[in-house]
């Protein structure tokens, strides 16, 4: 098939061309929800100039569809591209799979100093499109470091500045990452304080709640809690159940989110299509054993009494989390023994000759600890959840990825796969989902909740980010075992006018966008 559509593109370069792109003969499913339709699309200067009817029309590039689908670009609204995007800043990944826009500085870590880190990003040049929300972690981290406490009145006002700061460089909104150091020290009322200060700028509260286990109904009643005080719209990130204590309950979680929509309250979730997450290793510890940072932890590590109550926090922990032991803990990236990478914590116990006990893997942790930062893969969730959320028409898809360096550990393969696996998985095999309603998820749901005004839709006059892809043949090659593995069946992918994947096959341009939300706070608004 791929050879196929090679033979029908044509490079007609010609004198006085109406456009610069034509695809001929393609379904439209144009990011609203309805019904496919065929009809031809010509870009024009970054822009989608026309849409129907187009028989007569001469463009530089002529792409004859044959049925295929073309797509608004996919809008990833949960990533976190802080550490790579300046390795990779093509998002080679994220383009593969079809996304022509990323919002990152989720879960409360993101850059401080957005303008300065907008300009550096623009003088590089992107593959994709990006925005950021401002993280709480990162803006509490720098106002008081992680202490285990409240703010000084000071304190909170030197955070309120820097979240003021960086709405007014333009963050589309303000996140939370309330299980992580120091986010999971703050109260409620900080981040109320915080979201207000965000508030008047406009944007959206992206949060990662204070529990996804056996507190998550709570959590979920905070974070509508705190978009009511802020007056802003609420995003809940990755929603879940990560407990096996808990799984089946996912009707309970939707059914708090529906309510609060219908009493006014605008609440939207993002969810990854795995049953297995991804963060640290530290998570497994409890949250009070990483105040100060990593040398104070090493302290306590060191100390006989400290290290039995972390001891004891950590069997608590997986207690909460209902596993038996940690098999269910895959190492998905160590610097410190990449050989490590892939296996379980149990067989990384075993693997140094102890019996497989609880006791032995949580020494094993520590150990692991000790030695430098780990990512880990948790199997933590079960796939009725999952898809029942997926099923849920507020959620739109997001892969909670990053920009990969190929070859690079074991990640998740939600990097590489998300979308592509929304569509083999839950659109063709499963069923769960139509073609039309997925892409709504991936397009026009998230353009709507993070105010990108001209992208989301197929329509004229919006940004030409386009997908061109077959419905039958699109699939996810990464796996958990082999995770470095581009999407299949994405035949064109275009960012603002330009082809960032042609004929199946990464182009290499930089034709990306840093998206500014607007001062007014009304709408996303690309730098020049």
């Amino acid at each position: 098939m791929r050879a196929l559509l090679a033979l029908i593109i044509s490079t007609l370069a010609l004198a006085g061309a109406d456009y610069d792109w034509l695809f001929r003969n393609v379904r439209v499913v144009d990011g609203s929800g309805n019904p496919w339709y065929y009809a031809d699309v010509a870009v024009k200067d970054g822009k989608i100039a026309a849409v129907g009817d187009l028989e007569n029309a001469e463009s530089d590039r002529v792409v004859d569809g044959v049925g295929r689908v073309l797509a608004p670009g996919f809008i990833d609204v949960h990533t976190h591209v802080e550490r790579t995007i300046k390795q990779v800043p093509g998002g080679d990944n994220f383009v593969s799979d079809g996304v022509t826009t990323v919002v990152t500085g989720n879960c409360g870590g993101s850059e401080t100093d957005l303008e300065k880190w907008f300009k550096e990003l623009e003088e590089i040049g992107l593959g994709l499109n990006l925005a950021s929300l401002i993280g709480h972690n990162s803006v509490r981290a720098k106002a008081m470091g992680t202490e285990k406490r409240a703010p000084t009145p000071e304190e909170l006002a030197r955070m309120q500045d820097l979240v003021r700061e960086a709405m007014r460089a333009g963050a589309v909104g303000f996140s939370t990452g309330l299980i992580y150091v120091p986010g999971t020290y703050a109260d409620t009322d900080e981040i109320v304080a915080l979201a207000k200060a965000a508030a008047s700028y406009g944007g959206v509260y992206a949060t990662h709640m204070r529990d996804e286990g056996e507190q998550v109904q709570e959590a979920i009643q905070e974070a509508i809690l705190i978009g009511k005080a802020s007056d802003l719209p609420v995003q809940i990130s990755h929603f879940k159940l990560s407990s096996r204590n808990v799984w089946g309950a996912s009707e309970k979680s939707i059914a708090l989110v529906e309510q609060a929509r219908e009493e006014g309250v605008d609440v939207v979730v993002d969810q990854y299509p795995y049953d297995r997450s991804s963060t640290t290793l530290n998570v497994m510890l409890p949250s009070w054993a990483l105040e100060g940072g990593r040398d104070k932890l090493l302290q306590r590590l060191r100390d006989p009494e400290e290290r039995a109550k972390i001891l004891a926090g950590m069997e608590e922990e997986l207690k909460k989390r209902g596993h038996p032991d940690y098999s269910f803990a895959i190492m998905a990236s160590f610097e410190a023994d990449p050989a490590l990478e892939g296996k379980t914590i149990s067989e990384i116990n075993q693997g140094r000759g102890r019996e497989k006990t609880v006791a032995n893997e949580m020494l094993t942790i520590l150990e692991i600890v000790n030695q430098g930062p780990a990512s880990m893969v948790y199997h933590n969730m079960s796939m009725e959840d999952v898809e029942r959320i997926l099923k849920y028409p507020n959620t739109a898809v997001a892969s909670d990825g990053g920009v990969i360096v190929p070859g690079e550990g074991k990640p998740h393969p939600r990097s590489y796969g998300t979308n592509a696996r929304v569509l083999s998985e839950f659109v063709r095999q499963r069923k769960s989902l139509s073609l039309e309603d997925a892409i709504r998820r991936m397009t026009s749901l998230p353009a709507r909740t993070f105010g990108f005004r001209d992208r989301g839709f197929l329509l004229e006059g919006f940004a030409a980010d386009l997908v061109l892809f077959d419905p039958d043949q699109v699939r996810d090659r990464a796996t958990f075992d082999d995770p470095h593995r581009y999407s299949d069946g994405f035949d064109f992918v275009l960012v603002n006018g330009k082809a960032v994947v042609e004929d199946g096959k990464l182009a290499g341009r930089r034709a990306g966008r840093v998206l500014r939300r607007h001062a007014t706070g009304h709408e996303a608004l690309p730098t020049q």
